[in-house]
């Protein structure tokens, strides 16, 4: 079946509900989080504490899930990984304190997504060679609509009919697709690496922190992260709070622009970066650092407007601006990494940038308690000054010998 023409295809329409299901289960307790608040009387800080240990153990994970990807069957990691965060997911409807949302949601749901990512990508690449750039496109849309959907209907879910039905009805959708992909997807032939060309685990995670390009980028990727992170899992509340909406408009509003605008803002960047980068692929970097400095009004916008109309041009503002980041990533990344750590690369970057935005649920709940929730998301905007500030510094002084040196360990290569 995977030598069938037209196979890729399905592989990639099935990986797009795999990962639309991923971030809209994601997103679910972030929606619902009021009602979670009223009905077991719990603080800020205990749910902060929930989010924060749900993206520390995505971030633990992530790096070791790489490394099995390299050496195991993709197919069934992403299966084992999305029966997993599934099945914790309509578990997590049966929570009755911190504790349990913390073994359900946090740890087991962490841990399965943590291990469905380099899995999901690496074989969206085995099937795509020569489309895989569009491919990868195609499938990046499944996380702007994943999160917009989740914001939407697990608000209007919670409201009628229960903040524990918005995790059994995510949760059993994704336990059916599993299913589907066990008679459904394969792994590709001939995909794994020879023994000597896998990196080891210790040789991995040093490399990018002997690079100072991608260990500059890495702090930047952190500094991106927290503030995601803390946007994703406070704003439905601030509006909830703030504006008086029902859970169904808070958690709408508070994802529909954003996302919308960024990937109206990714298409944009994408153009724009393979043209710039040309003959000088530094311009990436400067591109990254102006979408983070073009962001920071707009989130200062997002936190003390009064008016809804203008907190929506701040979200739009807001993801316009990441999607100048989210654009160049992988791509500044791998051109200062040797080719044989890309993948490993990409999984380390990943733990450090998740381990530090875990942090920005509990520090935001812990602020919001003391100069309120707008106040605390305004304050985000001085970690992408200073992020975009880094980006340049890594421009002018670190990025064209890390490039050079990359490139020729490329052609020794060879």
């Amino acid at each position: 079946m995977e030598n069938k023409k037209g196979y890729k295809w399905e592989v990639l329409v099935l990986l797009w509900i795999a990962f639309f299901l991923n971030q809209a289960d994601r997103q679910v307790f972030n929606v619902v989080l009021p009602l979670i608040k009223s009905d077991l009387h719990l603080n800020d800080v205990e749910v902060g504490m929930i989010a924060t240990i749900f993206n520390l153990v995505f971030a633990l994970l992530v790096p070791l899930a790489g490394y099995i990807g390299d050496r195991c069957s993709k197919k069934w990691i992403i299966v084992a990984s999305i029966l997993l965060w599934s099945g914790a997911t309509t578990l997590t409807g049966f929570s009755s304190g911190v504790l349990m949302f913390i073994l359900f949601r946090s740890t087991a749901t962490g841990a399965g997504e943590a291990l469905f990512g380099p899995a999901n990508y690496a074989t969206l690449a085995d099937y795509h060679k020569k489309t895989r750039a569009f491919a990868m496109s195609i499938h990046q849309t499944a996380y702007y609509l994943g999160i917009i959907t989740s914001g939407f209907l697990a608000g209007y879910v919670g409201e009628r009919w229960g903040w524990r039905n918005a995790f059994y009805i995510f949760g059993l959708v994704g336990i059916i697709h599993g299913i589907v992909l066990i008679f459904r997807l394969k792994d590709k032939s001939g995909s794994r690496k020879p023994e000597k060309d896998k990196p080891g685990l210790a040789e991995s995670m040093k490399v990018l922190f002997y690079i100072p390009t991608a260990l500059i980028l890495t702090i930047a990727f952190s500094g991106l992260i927290f503030v995601l992170v803390g946007y994703l899992t406070w704003t439905p509340v601030y509006l909830y709070e703030k504006f008086n909406m029902s859970l169904a408009q808070a958690g709408f509003h508070s994802m529909f622009y954003t996302h919308i605008a960024a990937f109206l803002g990714i298409i944009i960047a994408g153009r724009f970066s393979d043209k710039l980068a040309k003959n000088k692929p530094g311009r990436r970097l400067v591109m990254q650092a102006g979408g983070l400095l073009f962001a920071i009004p707009f989130i200062v916008l997002m936190g003390h407007s009064e008016v809804n109309t203008t907190v929506y041009i701040g979200l739009a503002g807001f993801g316009f601006g990441r999607a100048f980041f989210d654009a160049n990533t992988y791509s500044v990344l791998y051109d200062v990494i040797p080719e044989k750590y890309h993948a490993s690369a990409t999984g380390v970057m990943q733990m450090v940038g998740f381990a530090v935005g875990s942090f920005a649920p509990l520090i935001l709940g812990y602020l919001k308690s003391i100069i309120g929730l707008s106040s605390g998301i305004s304050f985000l905007s001085i970690i992408w000054l200073i992020c975009g500030i880094l980006l340049l510094v890594g421009y002018r002084f670190y990025f064209k010998s890390d490039y050079e040196r990359a490139n020729a360990m490329k052609e020794a290569a060879i």
